[in-house]
Order: structure tokens, then C-alpha cells, then sequence
């Protein structure tokens, strides 16, 4: 008789045999599982039979490792994602020990438990979009490679974590080519920096026209977009788009700011954030460099190195303000000075140019 049912976890099978029964929904019903606890599983169900609203967003998956600091890595990732409206959801390749003054320990997570991660999170809340930041290992960008094409995901952003700025390899060389041959020819679009852009090309990049190039050989190469990153004393922060045999540069304005930390990991995702929520991979570049520019531009200064940028910049609301802020909100306006609460005056919206999602024509009307 339970054949043709679905019976809640925490519930016995057996219960009808105890004299309960067990709580049975048909399977014909829509259900998307999201976790939580037992009795959140059933709620939801049973609201979408009763027609009831059921709230959702768009998605978006990192694939990255953890900065204890929290100015890169997956941390810098999820804020990113938050900041630009679309519900962020992790798969960690490796801990690291760091602050702004730099990594002192590495822990790599195996390639099986990286496997499980994902199955997780493709069999329950699918990614509109993927960001990939720094794998360490052969074994674990084949492993996410795999899962990549087990479950056909979609609008794929790499940013190919390999050179330092300095020059310096971050990864071995098995990695690399494992990076080569595995990930790239995936991608809907790579984010090199200049360092990274030469070892994709084998060419030494010298001026804007040099970048033009070598975008084109890696394009032709893994047969994908490229966005090679400008910002390393070359073009003042300018970046060149390079997608099916034509460019198109996204200009930039150098932030004197000293706080770099994380820039191409918060760039990708925010990329990534606006493939998710619908918008074409050009118009998502233009907001994504607008968004880094405004985080920048905040200035937070924290850490004795490069520290982090405001990836939270414009999220502005009660709750994100301090308690002297309120106060202080509150005293301008119980002197006369308007009519609105003190709630009010604390409160801004949450809602930004950057949480926007593309909307459809049917959306518009509304």
C-alpha cells in the first residue's frame, strides 16, 4: 500500500501496524526537497496542493576554497552572490590558515568528499550558475569536471587560479594541465588576470593589443568567452571580452585603494550571480565590474596587510546598521526634523541595482 507514497522521514512504515498512520503524500505531488527539518518537508508539499505561495530565487554554486580571513575564497563568494540577489551555495576544495597577511596552513578536502558535496547539492537545490575558483590538485578538478558534466550544469564561470600577480605558480604543474584539458573547454567564460592569460596563450603580454591575442588563442583553444582582467599595470583596470571572434573592452577606473583582497574571486562570482538571475554574459561583466568598483570604492580598511573589500556595500537597512547609528538617526528626527519614525529613518531598502534579475516580458507587464 506505501508503494505509490512517500512516507516522511521519522516516520515508522510500520506505524499503521501499531494502530497510527503514517503520514502519506502522493508522489504525483510537485515537491522540490530543500532540507531543514522533518516537518518543514511536509509543510512545503502540502502548500504548493493548497496552492499557497512558495517563495523562490535564483541560484548560484562556488566551488572554491575557504580564506579564514573571509576577504576571498568561498567567503568573499557568498557575500558576492548575497549582495547580488541570488541564494549562494558552497563546495569547499580546501581549508586554508590565512589572514591578510598572508597563508600559513593548507588542508585539501579529498576528492571523494568533494564527489558527496556536490551530489548533494545538484540532487537538491540546482545551480543556475557555477563559479570555480582555486583546485589545487588533478584529482579534484577531475572529480569536479565529472560531477560538472554528470549534472549538466550550466553558465560555468573559471577563474583560473594559477600565477600570482608576482608570477609566482600557485599550483603544480599536473594541475595545470589537468585545469587544461578538464575545465576550461567547459567554461562559458574564463577570468584570467595577465599572469594567468600568458601561461593560457604562451605569449607574453605587453600591451592592449597583446591581450586582444592572446584572449583570441585561449577562445579559439577551449572554445569558450574570456575576460582577460587588465589591473596589473596594464590599461588602468580595463578589461577585454573575447567571445566568438570579436572584443569588447569594459573600461575601468583605477581605485587608489590598497585593500585588494579577493578582487578576481568577487568579480567571477558576481559574473556568475547575474548568468544565474538571466542576464547575457556582456551586460553581466558591465555589472560585475560596477559592483567591484563600488566595493572598492567603500574603502574598508581592515587587517595589517591587502585587507578585504565592502562586498556589502550596498546592503544599507536596520539591521545593518550600528546601535550609535540609530541613536543618532533617532535624535535628528525626534528633534522636529521630520515625521517619520526613527524605524523609518534607520531603515534603507535592502533591494539594489545589483539584486535586480533580469525580467521577463511577462514580468515587465506586472
Amino acid at each position: 500500500p506505501l508503494k505509490n507514497c512517500i512516507v516522511g522521514r521519522g516516520l515508522d512504515p510500520s506505524a499503521s501496524r501499531r494502530g497510527r498512520r503514517p503520514l502519506l503524500l502522493q508522489k504525483s505531488l510537485p515537491q522540490r526537497y530543500t532540507g531543514g527539518t522533518t516537518l518543514y518537508r511536509f509543510i512545503k508539499p502540502c502548500c504548493i496542493q493548497k496552492r499557497k505561495e512558495v517563495i523562490t530565487m535564483r541560484t548560484a554554486l562556488t566551488i572554491a576554497g575557504s580564506d579564514s580571513s573571509g576577504g576571498a575564497g568561498i567567503q568573499a563568494d557568498i557575500k558576492t552572490m548575497i549582495s547580488n540577489g541570488v541564494y549562494a551555495m558552497s563546495a569547499i576544495t580546501a581549508l586554508t590558515a590565512q589572514n591578510t597577511t598572508g597563508v600559513t596552513g593548507i588542508m585539501e578536502a579529498t576528492p571523494e568528499f568533494l564527489a558527496d558535496q556536490l551530489d548533494n547539492i545538484f540532487t537538491d537545490i540546482y545551480p543556475d550558475a557555477v563559479k570555480i575558483g582555486m583546485v589545487s590538485s588533478s584529482a579534484l578538478i577531475e572529480t569536479i569536471a565529472k560531477k560538472l558534466r554528470q549534472y549538466e550544469a550550466k553558465n560555468i564561470v573559471v577563474d583560473p587560479v594559477m600565477v600570482a600577480t608576482s608570477g609566482a605558480k600557485l599550483i603544480n604543474d599536473e594541475a595545470i594541465e589537468a585545469l587544461k584539458s578538464q575545465l576550461l573547454p567547459m567554461a562559458t567564460v574564463l577570468t584570467p588576470n595577465i599572469p594567468e592569460a600568458e601561461v593560457l596563450s604562451g605569449m607574453k603580454i605587453e600591451t592592449a593589443d597583446d591581450m586582444i591575442k592572446a584572449a583570441a588563442a585561449i577562445g579559439e583553444k577551449y572554445s569558450c568567452a574570456v575576460l582577460c582582467k587588465g589591473g596589473h599595470q596594464l590599461n588602468d583596470a580595463n578589461d577585454l571580452l573575447w567571445r566568438e571572434g570579436d572584443y569588447k573592452w569594459f573600461q575601468g577606473k583605477r581605485i587608489n585603494n590598497p585593500n585588494t583582497h579577493g578582487t578576481g574571486c568577487t568579480l567571477s562570482s558576481a559574473i556568475a550571480s547575474n548568468l544565474a538571475k538571466g542576464f547575457d554574459l556582456d551586460t553581466s561583466v558591465e555589472r560585475a565590474k560596477k559592483y567591484i568598483s563600488g566595493a572598492l570604492a567603500a574603502m574598508l580598511d581592515l587587517g595589517k596587510g591587502s585587507g578585504p573589500m565592502d562586498h556589502g556595500f550596498a546592503i544599507k537597512n536596520e539591521f545593518t546598521l550600528s546601535h550609535d547609528e540609530i541613536t543618532a538617526k533617532a535624535a535628528v528626527f525626534t528633534n522636529g526634523e521630520s515625521g517619520v519614525s526613527s524605524k523609518q529613518a534607520a531603515s534603507v531598502t535592502a533591494e539594489s541595482e545589483f539584486s535586480a534579475v533580469k525580467l521577463t516580458p511577462d514580468k515587465e507587464a506586472k
